[in-house]
């Protein structure tokens, strides 16, 4: 990934990021497991990113599988989901093939 020259190209990079993470997961998940318990689900899948990202920062551990910056993606992604669930986006539209 090049280095960006401005915070609003680097805002469109991590987005792209994240989008990326998004569609790759849902190919695996799909929407079932979100829509098998909402919003309170993702507030749960945040919350145990949350809680990895503070352990490891607080026992200085380095990750033995995913990256801190893909935990901190996959929240943000969580984020963007419950924000489509709560429009009702999330149930009705489907990924563009």
């Amino acid at each position: 990934m090049k280095s960006p020259k401005t915070l609003d190209e680097a805002f469109k990079l991590i987005n792209k990021q994240a989008l990326e993470t998004f569609l790759k997961k849902h190919k695996d998940y799909g929407k079932g497991n979100i829509l098998d318990m909402g919003e309170l689900g993702i507030a749960f899948r945040v919350s145990e990113k949350f809680n990895r990202i503070k352990h490891l920062l607080m026992s200085g551990n380095k990750p033995t599988n995913e990256s801190l910056d893909d935990s901190w993606i996959d929240i943000a992604v969580y984020a963007i989901i419950a924000v489509l669930l709560r429009k009702g986006w999330f149930e009705k539209l489907e990924v563009k093939k």
